[in-house]
């Protein structure tokens, strides 16, 4: 029988907001463990959908001596696999919102502490704050996206691909282990066009969705797709996951097709696609999305897999890019990405990876020419080329610099904890003759 063991919780810092320790639930979600998408509801007079979620599984640890609280850093491969460490020469994502569109936000969490803004929720029923039920994916995908760590130096906790960025909470779903979650699906559908607009609206930078329906029945909505086309033109930039159907279908995921969304992929440590990941049309780049370490309410930490993770990481890259380059369209912000993606496919893109490996440090270098203000010399050149690997050392004068937050170099020994990102939302009954 699989142990459900989290990594050890780090100590909060000094004087951090720290709720007791919350009960961890057996199972996260009530949807199968085999990553399948699943569930329908019948349609609203306004044929909305609620995307219903994402949340961790199952948490199944492989056999392995459970991580200490200050190997964290260690596990975090991703942050060395994204050289954020060049990229944050230049920024850490300082002076951007990132709106997330979720399960809600832990923001008493130490390691996001003072970075979470006040949210709405626009589901208005269900678990709350301190139920086991409550914010957990969200949380994780916060922390991916803007954890500053904790402890006297910022050395403990998790730490985040913009650890400067803010975090503007919109809770749109409810947890797959929330007793509510089939109220909200009958009654809520409209919650994820509505969050879009009100981020847009509400000072959003970047807007990120971990969240969507790749089962077979997906099909666009109309609304949805208009309130991403308001964003955009509010110059909010929109990432959203590819989908976890790769090994149910490939079915098109939503809101992951929407025209002009940054659509990301999943790779593992090695720059490999993940089995589960959607492979379409519409992936703009690849990210982790494999064994990445989550923050959670219950003050603990976790490793999960999804494509769900990879957006969170490029919405993070987008804060970087953003902050250095404050004038740059959704347009220039996704075509940079695409444009400056490390190990390329064959043939320039592929539905498994899009244009490749999400580089934000070659981005924000290539953004200095489309906005004409100025990056750190070297930022990103010596490894452009490379999927993985430490890059160039950072010169002298940058000692000291920023929020000293470097990462340590994940490790493949890392203990390896199997917890599902299961993407999925109950899909809408179009009427007789249309197409699913």
């Amino acid at each position: 029988m699989p142990r459900t063991d989290p990594i050890p919780a780090a100590p909060a810092a000094p004087g951090a907001d720290v709720s007791p320790p919350l009960p961890v639930a057996a199972d996260r979600n009530t949807a199968p463990a085999s990553r399948a998408p699943s569930g329908r509801r019948p349609a609203s007079p306004r044929r909305h959908r609620l995307l219903v979620l994402l949340a961790a599984a199952s948490f199944a640890v492989l056999p392995a001596t459970p991580a200490h609280a200050d190997s964290l850093r260690e596990q975090q491969w991703a942050l060395e696999a994204l050289h954020t460490d060049q990229a944050w020469r230049t920024s850490q994502g300082n002076g951007v919102t990132v709106a997330v569109l979720d399960t809600g936000v832990d923001g008493s969490h130490p390691d996001l502490s003072g970075q979470v803004l006040p949210g709405r929720d626009l589901v208005g029923f269900g678990a709350a704050q301190g139920d086991p039920s409550w914010a957990r994916h969200g949380t994780a995908m916060a922390g991916i996206i803007a954890g500053h760590g904790h402890g006297p130096d910022g050395s403990e906790g998790v730490l985040g691909i913009a650890p400067q960025a803010r975090i503007l909470p919109v809770r749109v779903i409810l947890e797959g282990s929330d007793p509510a979650r089939e109220k909200a699906r009958k009654s809520k559908g409209g919650a994820l066009a509505e969050g879009i607009r009100w981020a847009a609206d509400n000072g959003a930078d970047v807007i990120n969705l971990s969240l969507g329906d790749d089962s077979k029945s997906a099909h666009p909505e109309a609304a949805e797709d208009a309130a991403v086309q308001y964003a955009l033109s509010k110059g909010a930039v929109v990432v959203a996951s590819a989908g976890n159907g790769g090994e149910k279908g490939d079915h098109i995921s939503y809101p992951a097709a929407y025209p002009g969304v940054i659509a990301v992929a999943a790779v593992d440590r090695f720059g490999t696609h993940a089995a589960f990941s959607t492979r379409r049309w519409y992936a703009t780049v690849s990210a982790p999305g494999v064994d990445i370490v989550i923050a959670d309410p219950d003050r603990k930490y976790y490793e999960g897999w999804g494509t769900s993770a990879a957006a969170a990481f490029v919405s993070g890259a987008v804060a970087l890019v953003r902050s250095a380059h404050p004038d740059l369209t959704p347009a220039q912000i996704k075509k940079l990405l695409a444009d400056t993606a490390r190990d390329a496919p064959e043939n320039g893109r592929d539905d498994a990876k899009g244009y490749g490996f999400v580089d934000p440090a070659a981005a924000i270098e290539a953004g200095a020419k489309l906005s004409g203000t100025e990056t750190r010399s070297g930022t990103a050149d010596g490894y452009r080329k490379q999927y993985f690997g430490t890059g160039p050392d950072a010169p002298h004068e940058d000692a000291g610099q920023g929020v000293g937050l470097a990462p340590v170099a994940g490790g493949v020994g890392a203990l390896l904890l199997a917890a599902a990102v299961v993407l999925w939302r109950g899909a809408g009954t179009r009427r007789p003759g249309h197409p699913r």
